[in-house]
């Protein structure tokens, strides 16, 4: 129901003690400044968790597809899929990943190493966009590409040497050693992601198998898809050529749940957390209300004569907590919006300007700040906020509305 004019004018009347009168003055700033840095905090930081999903699983994809198949216990021997069959396959890549130990001139480093075709090596865009290589074909020969923080943690470039030392042993005259090979740097990446950037290395699948003694096997078959929503589907039609008595089909949730669950669970623990500042704002709203309903008994008394119902004299009131939430939501809401798409800019100016290491990759595993904001959670922490505000205006508007005139006018 909309407020007439009286009501309104009366209540924008009584705003001007919230903004000039000490104590009042005081506790209706802190609604009006814990709402609106309460909205602003939880779209920033919903907004950068939501990026930093979704960086994480783009990544994540990237490098390891959506589909993975892998016999439990043994190498796969067979894995010649017929590509016309399935509409959503991007690209197959059967390989072999394995962890090994890098050794240089006078350093060494456990690595894991990804073993691919190499005409494969385009289709993945994360590596292959942000190649530093001048060679055609990287891959070819002993060549393997580094991750660019595990080159700069070795001190190697492109065109040194490491040996790979992987868990096969070989006899020698000496007894068994541990299979290895050496091989030269033809390129480095960098992902932004470090716990690739730190420890992902590739090599050809030939040399792959004669590491890991694998000939003309895989350990894991990789299927990227064009349309991800449609992977039950593809998931289904794999069974043809991997039972599932003998094969095991997963896709990247599931290899991933863990993970990703606990992301979840982080965002909602955050979210709740935030919301207090609203809650805590909210409860000011209403001893600023209580306040001025104190102040202003003579007057409400007046109103009462004149012919305002008791009805009017809480609308009033309902009125003025509603402008001081919704107010400080959308100033909020500006507040977080602006902040939230300059995030970045921000963090990298704070970090310049004072030596600071805000957001360090290595701890969050992308050297970025990620956000990604959605207008319906938008849409909930205003209705979330707004609505806080307008319940915490109801009882001290209708203790207003009880105050009896006879008793008021009597002690006048």
């Amino acid at each position: 129901m909309p407020f007439n004019y009286f009501e309104r004018f009366v209540a924008f009347k009584y705003l001007k003690p919230l903004r000039s009168d000490g104590l009042l003055s005081i506790i209706s700033w802190f609604s009006f400044i814990g709402i609106a840095i309460g909205v602003a905090t939880l779209i920033i930081v919903m907004s950068v968790m939501n990026g930093f999903k979704l960086e994480l699983q783009d990544r994540i994809i990237g490098f390891n597809g959506h589909l993975y198949i892998n016999k439990p216990g043994e190498n796969i021997d067979d894995f010649a899929i017929n590509e016309n069959e399935f509409k959503n396959i991007k690209f197959i890549d059967p390989n072999i990943t394995f962890q090994s130990l890098m050794i240089s001139s006078n350093k060494n480093n456990g690595v894991l190493v990804k073993a691919i075709d190499p005409k494969n090596l385009k289709n993945y865009d994360l590596i292959y966009k942000n190649l530093n290589t001048s060679i055609i074909d990287p891959l070819s020969g002993n060549s393997i590409i580094l991750g660019d923080m595990l080159a700069l943690k070795l001190g190697l470039t492109i065109g040194s040497n490491i040996k790979l030392y992987s868990t096969q042993t070989i006899m020698t005259p000496f007894g068994s050693l541990p299979k290895s090979k050496e091989f030269e740097i033809s390129g480095t990446f960098h992902s932004g992601m470090s716990e690739y950037d730190n420890n992902f290395t590739l090599i050809s699948l030939e040399n792959g198998q004669d590491l890991t003694n694998s000939l003309d096997q895989v350990s894991i078959i990789e299927i990227h898809l064009k349309n991800p929503n449609k992977i039950d589907d593809t998931k289904l039609l794999l069974t043809k050529y991997y039972p599932t008595k003998e094969y095991l089909i997963r896709d990247w949730k599931e290899v991933n749940g863990t993970f990703f669950e606990a992301l979840k669970v982080e965002r909602t623990v955050m979210f709740i957390i935030l919301s207090l500042i609203i809650l805590i704002a909210a409860f000011n709203v209403i001893t600023s209300l209580f306040i001025l309903v104190k102040n202003k008994t003579k007057e409400i008394a007046i109103l009462r004569t004149i012919g305002l119902s008791r009805h009017g004299i809480m609308r009033i009131f309902l009125l003025i907590g509603s402008i001081v939430g919704i107010s400080g939501t959308i100033t909020g809401t500006i507040l977080g919006y602006i902040i939230t798409i300059n995030l970045e800019n921000i963090r990298s100016l704070l970090n310049s300007q004072f030596g600071l290491n805000l957001f360090p990759s290595q701890l969050y595993y992308i050297d970025q700040i990620p956000t990604n904001i959605q207008s319906m959670q938008i849409i909930y922490i205003i209705f979330f906020s707004i609505s806080v505000s307008i319940l915490a205006t109801i009882y001290p508007s209708y203790a207003a509305s009880k105050l009896e005139i006879k008793g008021i006018l009597k002690n006048a």
